[in-house]
């Protein structure tokens, strides 16, 4: 063989390479989730699952895709979206103004909002106004956070990596409340029964998958598949098993 033959097919090798990498990562959904947050997202007996898992592993088949999934810790999700260490964060994430400005969002996917729960039996907090001056603990990086410094200036937030350490805070008296999700939050207290939730809530939202802003093709197969699991009753198994 000539040195220009072997040029040549040394060039259509790398070529295929090239293409067989390409066709790979278009069959791939590179996903990032904190799986610390039941009923949405946690482990069990070493394996991945909870509501988002699902969904998401439901979307990835009507797409005819694989997910590859990244754990990372909440407030990492939207830096590691916008770094393209995955395409979307899936994480019970609430669409807000805020994130709305670096990101964009599918279509919501389930109504949340955020609660206020107590020990069991706890009768000095039975409304928003009196967590002023209270210990409350949140997760870093959650719209918790922010609501609590923008309307409740006075409260003593207590800031915490995951989720199940905010429960713990107030099972302990280290803490005299948690504002978090609603789903999460009405899931802890049945199953433990050791906290409770107070009726009054404290927002109304919806959570979102998170995708970047140039990738509005995806955002479309989101919202496409998400009807379609809707149509065929996908969805509302998943709703029935875990929320």
């Amino acid at each position: 063989m000539t040195r220009a033959q072997r040029g040549f097919v040394g060039l259509i090798a790398a070529l295929t390479l090239g293409l067989t990498g390409f066709a790979r990562a278009q069959d791939v959904l590179r996903v990032g989730t904190d799986a610390t947050f039941p009923p949405f997202e946690y482990t069990e007996n070493g394996k991945r699952v909870g509501f988002d898992v699902e969904l998401i592993e439901a979307i990835a088949k009507v797409l005819n895709k694989k997910v590859e999934w990244t754990d990372i810790d909440f407030k990492g999700l939207i830096p590691g979206l916008l770094a393209k260490r995955f395409d979307v964060a899936a994480s019970a994430i609430y669409i807000t103004d805020e994130r709305k400005k670096v990101v964009d969002f599918t279509d919501p996917y389930y109504p949340g909002g955020l609660v206020i729960m107590t020990a069991k039996g706890d009768t000095r907090i039975q409304g928003p106004d009196d967590l002023k001056g209270k210990k409350v603990a949140v997760q870093v990086g959650t719209k918790s956070v922010g609501y609590l410094k923008d309307n409740f200036p006075t409260v003593e937030r207590i800031e915490v990596e995951k989720n199940q350490e905010m429960f713990q805070l107030v099972e302990i008296g280290r803490a005299d409340a948690v504002v978090t999700g609603k789903p999460a939050a009405k899931l802890y207290a049945r199953s433990r029964g050791t906290l409770q939730v107070v009726e009054t809530q404290l927002t109304v939202e919806e959570y979102g998958y998170a995708i970047r802003k140039e990738d509005a093709a995806l955002i479309k197969q989101f919202n496409d598949a998400l009807k379609q699991l809707k149509a065929d009753g996908t969805y509302q198994k998943l709703v029935n098993k875990y929320l």
